[in-house]
């Protein structure tokens, strides 16, 4: 009994390692390169062609360096750079709503859609996925309580991110400890799959999610993984779905669905509470976001299911996720 004990737990912290690698291998280059960006201070630059963006959905132009900052580097940086205009942008509740709600659904993107890169999707197609989804919500949300005259009250912040870290070392040692955490989650996120598998919690889950997850294109080998990545995080969801590719466990098609959703909305705890403190109202950044991203995504396999699989691959995915195919 102890013996087998031991062995489980050793293949779990086995896969959980190989998972975590293959996801660092992906994480710490693109980190690294987003930090030389932020310290040369390139993504102001990015910021300029979002400024008409921003006049769209309702926003000053001086919004789009903050939705710059999320995009390139990720959503705390974005955050502190709303903090030091929001006194001269003074927001509605509305537009920070709007605001928040097109930054959830599109931050980070270097290393998140390089994580999903990873799994099969392909890069370049995860990028425009969510630039798109990100201003089709915001105009949709930005028309809404427009037409309705809602949420037009002064914005108030509750809570501001700390300085960002005085030195190099400072950054490393917070990236490591970043890294660490992303270990130890997955590492527990297996154990857990492992125990509800066995009392069949896992197939009860998927029976009540199939009739959602099934007109989004997302089977039952990748449902429970959805969730995973929809309440906790991408990275964490997309760890999981390392680990079941290896094993031949989810078709193709199910993990561009599956990635794509976790892009659009993904750790809905923790990044919707980050944004309700800084005066976002929930109406957007949970509600509308949830609702926005599956609307999205079926259409989207809707539009994809009419693909061959070669127009598929080519079209979404990655060049070697292809020919392994």
């Amino acid at each position: 009994m102890i013996k087998t004990a031991l062995n489980a737990a050793g293949t779990i912290f086995r896969d959980a390692t190989h998972a975590s690698l293959d996801l660092f291998k992906v994480m710490i280059p693109i980190t690294i390169l987003v930090k030389i960006l932020q310290e040369l201070d390139l993504i102001r630059h990015v910021a300029v062609p979002l400024a008409p963006i921003m006049e769209l959905v309702g926003l000053p132009a001086s919004m789009g360096l903050v939705w710059a900052t999320g995009l390139v580097v990720n959503i705390y940086s974005a955050l502190i750079v709303y903090v030091s205009l929001a006194a001269e942008a003074q927001l509605t509740v509305a537009q920070v709503t709007v605001l928040s709600t097109m930054l959830l659904i599109a931050h980070s993107l270097p290393v998140e859609c390089k994580v999903a890169q990873k799994c099969g999707p392909s890069l370049t197609g995860q990028i425009v996925i969510r630039l798109v989804a990100a201003f089709a919500c915001g105009i949709l949300l930005h028309a809404g309580y427009a037409a309705t005259g809602t949420l037009q009250d002064a914005a108030r912040i509750f809570w501001s991110p700390g300085e960002p870290p005085a030195t190099i070392a400072a950054w490393a040692l917070g990236q490591g400890q970043n890294l660490l955490s992303i270990f130890c989650i997955i590492l527990v996120l297996m154990a857990a799959m492992k125990l509800l598998h066995k009392l069949r919690v896992i197939e009860g889950i998927n029976h009540l999610l199939r009739p959602v997850l099934t007109r989004i294109g997302i089977g039952p080998e990748a449902s429970t993984l959805t969730v995973v990545g929809l309440t906790l995080g991408l990275s964490y969801g997309s760890g999981l779905i390392i680990h079941e590719i290896r094993a031949g466990r989810i078709p193709r098609r199910d993990i561009f669905s599956s990635l794509t959703l976790m892009g659009l909305s993904h750790a809905l705890i923790e990044d919707t509470l980050l944004m309700a403190m800084i005066g976002a109202h929930f109406s957007g950044i949970l509600w509308g976001r949830l609702l926005f991203s599956l609307a999205f995504m079926a259409l989207l396999v809707r539009v994809i299911s009419r693909m061959s699989d070669a127009t598929f691959g080519r079209t979404f995915m990655r060049k070697t996720a292809e020919a392994q195919n």
